[in-house]
């Protein structure tokens, strides 16, 4: 799965990630002291995960959207979005 990120000093950045399921935060440990990006949403195609988002800490889920939505991850991966579990 392909991870993006909005917002933060990584902002639009992407990287490959391996395993089925995305982490919660990225990066997975926080033993850094350094604050992480929340999964944000998950564009799921063919029953599969094509890519997820991950926020900077402290942005709005509507800013979240709206960038997404402008980078148009749905159509680049042609998936459908989905809210990250709670």
């Amino acid at each position: 799965m392909r991870a993006l990120f909005v917002g933060g000093t990584v902002d639009n950045s992407e990287l490959d990630m391996d395993g089925q399921q995305p982490p919660a935060h990225y990066p997975p440990d926080g033993g850094t002291g350094r604050s992480r990006y929340r999964l944000h949403h998950i564009g799921r195609n063919d029953g599969g995960i094509a890519y997820v988002v991950y926020a900077a800490p402290g942005l709005a889920d509507a800013e979240v959207a709206r960038i997404a939505g402008e980078r148009d991850y749905a159509r680049r991966f042609e998936a459908t979005p989905t809210p990250a579990p709670a």
